[in-house]
């Protein structure tokens, strides 16, 4: 069974940091660029961090410098620690991997097949 399982949302107040997590199983891994995205209530789903499979990283503008996406190929999990974090930041939060091997090919939701359930991400100002 494919499996993207988020874990480590929760409620903190502006400023503090977070680190989510996502366990793939079922699928394979290491040669597919890895990215979160979120999407805020009534509002699209958007691009915040993605990893390809040499390692590369690539991020929105509004958390470049604040958030950083990580993988553990032998363990089959990505991560996004997120610092400084904002009001703004409130958002369910998705890991998703890319439809294809390959090079980072952009940050548009429609190259990612494989979609986690989702983590809740609350900053209280």
């Amino acid at each position: 069974q494919v499996q993207l399982v988020e874990s480590g949302g929760g409620l903190v107040q502006a400023g503090d940091s977070l680190r989510l997590s996502c366990a793939a199983s079922g699928l394979t891994f290491n040669s597919y660029t890895l990215s979160w995205f979120r999407q805020a209530p009534g509002k699209e789903r958007d691009f915040v961090a993605a990893i390809s499979s040499g390692g590369g990283t690539f991020y929105a503008t509004s958390v470049k410098g604040r958030f950083t996406i990580s993988r553990d190929n032998a363990k089959k999990v990505v991560y996004l620690q997120m610092n400084s974090l904002k009001p703004e930041d409130t958002s369910v939060y998705y890991c998703a991997r890319a439809r294809t091997t390959g090079p980072y090919s952009g940050p548009n939701a429609g190259l990612y097949d494989y979609w986690g359930q989702g983590t809740q991400v609350t900053v209280s100002s």
